[in-house]
């Protein structure tokens, strides 16, 4: 990128430690607010444009049932005309503004080296406004974070900064522009930290500050400081005996979340596979939405910050409160799969507002004089939604506080959002933002360890000749064995090589604690509820399981029914195993072709089986092989373990 900047200013700033780093933080975070506030006129101005202005028409035209047509069929027509225009805006000037938004910041982060694209500002501001404003149910966080980080970006690319400093001026980026649109400076800071870089280092941290604060500093002082939702009423934890109920509240968040995020990624799928067109798309997508709307609620148009409303101040009914929760599900989803430009954050606390709400209600039924109002289980609701899908506990904590500037209810709060996200982290193992950075990245995108990971399997590494013990040995013997071992663990195998379980060094000693060592044996302490993995599983699968049982050795059991050992895999072989492997595949790959080649082409990954005999690869060396152009053999498996090949293999 080209900079107007002297070289030797660009140099000064660079080589600061400390004055040019809080100049860019400043510069990004003021900056960011601008464009946070342009973002709201374009909004502002979009829903004129689409719906204020055609209700003047309207107004000025037919009257009775010609005119209650007029009105009915601009309210469905208004979300499929904005998509339509914003499918065109995006695919013809930045593809990469399609979406959250956040997503695609964290593939700037994580595979681009925080560089991207200065357009993106503009065409995602605009784009975003346009969903909105005609009707889209999108929200304008996941916007303002992606224009944000643009700034950032741009910002450091000017000054040609390396990937650390930029990925830092992105995330920084991020966190102002959240401070900025809902006047969180904390939560932004915290936003950055938590989704966009993963990581709280003290020196990302200092940078992210500074540009939230600068950010939502000047925003304030354009927009002013009122929180984004004004509570008729501050809510409170009414006794300790309501925290069961917010407590069942969370694992409900939790399952509702894992829904919103599966419905999201299966409607964007659906859309994607659907061969109409992208305008078709739009066009099919923009009519269901209004058709919802219509037929159902306009509070389920734009951004839903009406909505949220009524429901903390209890105006909803019941059965209002759980339609709007489902047909919001389904309006998001619709939105970005058709096309929309807009964030998942809003929607997010559209769906839990109403889901608590509706809680709350029941609650209040059944427990009148045990429970807050309804209001208070939407306030939570909201935080415990976002929370969980997100998986982001302490940004929904803090960002809620800072929405509603009300703390007496931080302990429900704290409870519920980490109930729910523990269930939905459990339920799902994906966050509703890294369900699509997935996507972004690609099966040759992925992390390179990732790709070693699934190459090699758990019958490449493993040990064979592994040391056992018989059940009916005593404990005393056991530990006179371990002594002259290195093993901490070891299987307990019967007369017929069946594991029948695991016994550890800790399990000695306890038995020598407990005085049993000369009268017990093996199988009075070892564990019979063995974890085991199969020659066939994957490293992936086995680096999951070290790492949610932090041991050192599994057993290796054969494919069959019955649980026969083949083998062990220790932790440290494993780990060697990768590392070889991985090397010699990053060396292969970068030796046989340009960086950049295989991130651009379409590739898929097979794998060919060839047998001693009847197979047409067998005998035959590498460079003699008949294969399309632009194949790469990238690991031969053999008895004798994993081979990386070349020519003459």
């Amino acid at each position: 990128m080209r900079t107007l900047l002297p070289k030797q200013l660009r140099e000064r700033i660079r080589r600061s430690q400390t004055v040019g780093p809080v100049l860019l933080a400043v510069s990004v975070g003021v900056f960011a607010a601008l464009c946070a506030i342009v973002f709201r006129e374009l909004i502002s101005a979009a829903q004129y444009l689409f719906f204020d202005l055609g209700a003047v028409i309207g107004s000025s035209g037919p009257s009775g049932l010609v005119g209650d047509v007029v009105h009915g069929l601009h309210f469905l027509l208004a979300p499929a005309l904005g998509l339509v225009l914003v499918v065109w805006l995006v695919g013809r000037f930045a593809p990469e503004a399609k979406g959250h938004g956040v997503p695609e910041v964290q593939h700037a982060v994580r595979s681009g080296g925080g560089r991207m694209r200065p357009r993106v500002v503009l065409v995602k501001a605009v784009a975003s406004a346009v969903t909105i404003g005609s009707g889209g149910s999108v929200g304008r966080e996941g916007p303002i974070v992606q224009v944000g980080s643009a700034v950032g970006s741009t910002i450091g690319q000017l000054l040609g900064l390396g990937k650390e400093e930029l990925r830092l001026l992105v995330a920084s980026g991020a966190a102002a522009g959240i401070g900025a649109t809902f006047n969180a400076p904390i939560a932004g800071v915290v936003f950055a930290l938590e989704v966009i870089l993963g990581s709280f280092a003290a020196r990302s941290f200092g940078l992210v500050v500074i540009s939230s604060v600068s950010a939502t500093a000047l925003s304030g002082a354009v927009l002013g400081r009122e929180p984004a939702f004004r509570l008729a009423e501050a809510f409170t934890l009414v006794s300790e005996a309501e925290l069961p109920l917010y407590a069942i509240l969370g694992v409900g968040l939790g399952l509702a979340a894992v829904l919103y995020v599966r419905v999201l990624h299966t409607t964007e799928s659906l859309f994607e596979r659907w061969s109409i067109g992208a305008t078709g798309k739009a066009a099919v997508g923009g009519l269901l939405v209004g058709s919802m709307a219509f037929f159902g609620s306009s509070l389920l148009f734009g951004v839903g910050y009406e909505g949220i409303d009524m429901a903390l101040a209890g105006q909803l009914t019941l059965s209002v409160l759980a339609m709007l929760a489902v047909l919001k599900i389904v309006a998001t989803a619709v939105t970005l799969g058709a096309g929309g430009s807009g964030g998942v954050f809003a929607p997010a606390l559209f769906i839990g507002a109403m889901f608590g709400g509706a809680y709350g209600e029941v609650v209040n039924l059944l427990m009148p004089s045990l429970t807050a109002p309804s209001g208070a289980y939407a306030l939570v609701g909201m935080a415990g939604l976002f929370g969980s899908a997100a998986h982001a506990p302490m940004t929904a904590v803090l960002i809620l506080f800072e929405m509603t500037d009300n703390y007496q209810i931080i302990l429900p709060l704290m409870l519920t959002v980490g109930l729910s996200y523990l269930i939905a982290s459990r339920v799902h193992a994906e966050s509703v933002y890294s369900v699509k950075l997935r996507r972004l990245e690609g099966p040759k995108q992925a992390d390179r360890e990732g790709s070693v990971l699934d190459l090699l399997l758990v019958e490449d590494a493993l040990v064979e000749n592994v040391e056992t013990v018989r059940p009916d040995m005593s404990v005393g013997s056991l530990a006179s064995f371990a002594r002259s071992r290195r093993l901490r663990s070891w299987p307990v195998v019967d007369a017929d090589d069946e594991l029948v379980g695991i016994v550890t060094e800790t399990d000695v000693e306890w038995g020598l604690v407990q005085g049993v060592g000369e009268v017990a044996t093996v199988v009075d302490i070892m564990t019979k509820n063995v974890v085991t993995l199969r020659p066939s599983d994957s490293l992936r699968t086995a680096f999951r399981v070290f790492g949610d049982r932090d041991v050192q050795l599994i057993p290796v059991v054969s494919e069959d029914e019955g649980p026969h050992l083949v083998g062990a895999l220790r932790r440290h072989e494993m780990i060697w195993a990768f590392k070889t492997i991985s090397e010699e595949h990053d060396r292969l790959l970068g030796s046989m072709a340009p960086a950049g080649t295989l991130a651009d082409a379409g590739t898929v990954q097979l794998e060919a089986v060839a047998y001693r005999h009847g197979s047409a690869l067998t005998g035959k060396r590498i460079r003699d092989l008949d294969l399309p152009e632009g194949t790469l053999i990238t690991l031969i498996r053999r008895a004798s373990g994993p081979l990386v090949p070349r020519g003459d293999t």
